[in-house]
């Protein structure tokens, strides 16, 4: 589906603009007709001005898919409930299915939290773990902080995304913003900003809430987005990481995180003509098995996603075959 056209695009350009200062923590935001320019001018008395901008950025930037299904004879579409792939030169879905339906997203929510720690961060900020740090879910995927540790945003980082820490993504929250209440009001302006208006986040790790939920759609966007930061195009394409902290008896110490990606490290193949540069993966109960990706082919880029498959073996196989439709189509 092509990009959507600039006259298209003014209620996305009128609701980020105010939307970025207007979402709260766990506050669900529900806008009406939101692609409607009269209703979101009425609403929020923007200026042609900052309209004019923001239609501009949306109409060079970012392709828009409609409600139908765009689906594909070689891609198997009953291993998940949602998916896409979009052509990010061409600014067109090759494949769609359910990407404006709210899911829960799992541990693809780091994405967001990678992207605003690194866009409000900085890197060479450190925290001591506390306890409160480490209050999880029993069983939840972590990368081994213990109280009294300190480590940096840098470090954090890499054991969010590689390993999907859940403790990372709590100590990261409060490096950035003090509280993790006050990093998720962070994490859903950036969210609303970008034009993901269908996505509410109640934690930075994404394990479950009820109220916590994106979709397909505004996972693109988020993710687009954040591949614009060097540093998270980084930490993504990197298949193992030394990860540096002081734990509290004063010693340096190493610890080994490994992507969980199976395109990266090696448990999958992945399609010929194609490079998987990264992304992440999450799963839940209530979610399923979840995966983001940035692939090329050749220097086209793509970004692939799998929402909600039932296992793992149902997940790679929907996004083996997305990638493979990406030499289908060229």
């Amino acid at each position: 589906m092509k990009c959507i056209n600039r006259k298209k695009f003014t209620g996305i350009a009128g609701i980020l603009l105010s939307l970025a200062l207007a979402c709260g923590c766990g506050e669900e935001v529900k806008i009406k007709n939101a692609y409607d320019m009269s209703v979101s001018t009425k609403i929020y008395g923007l200026t042609s001005e900052a309209i004019s901008s923001a239609q501009s950025f949306f109409a060079e930037e970012v392709c828009v898919a409609g409600n139908e299904n765009i689906l594909s004879e070689h891609v198997t579409d009953s291993l998940s409930q949602a998916a896409a792939l979009f052509d990010l030169n061409g600014k067109e879905m090759l494949f769609g299915k359910n990407v404006h339906e709210r899911l829960y997203p799992a541990s693809t929510t780091k994405i967001l939290t990678a992207y605003t720690a690194i866009k409000h961060g900085d890197l060479k900020a450190s925290a001591t773990v506390t306890e409160a740090h480490l209050q999880l879910e029993a069983g939840s995927s972590v990368c081994g902080l213990a109280v009294g540790d300190t480590i940096d945003l840098e470090n954090l980082l890499y054991g969010l995304i590689l390993c999907s820490g859940n403790d990372a993504a709590n100590v990261i929250a409060d490096i950035v913003s003090g509280s993790s209440g006050e990093f998720v009001k962070l994490m859903n302006q950036e969210a609303k900003a970008i034009g993901a208006t269908n996505s509410n986040f109640m934690n930075p790790h994404g394990l479950h809430d009820e109220n916590h939920y994106t979709t397909v759609y505004d996972m693109y966007l988020i993710f687009q987005a954040a591949m614009k930061e060097k540093e998270f195009e980084k930490i993504i394409s990197t298949q193992a990481y030394s990860g540096k902290l002081t734990n509290a008896s004063g010693q340096v110490v190493l610890k080994d995180w490994a992507t969980t990606n199976k395109f990266l490290n090696g448990e999958k193949e992945q399609p010929e003509g194609i490079q998987v540069i990264g992304g992440k993966t999450g799963t839940t109960s209530s979610a399923g098995s979840c995966l983001v990706l940035y692939s090329k082919h050749g220097e086209a880029p793509y970004i692939s996603i799998v929402f909600k498959a039932d296992n793992p073996d149902n997940l790679y196989t929907e996004m083996s075959e997305l990638l493979q439709e990406i030499s289908n189509s060229g």
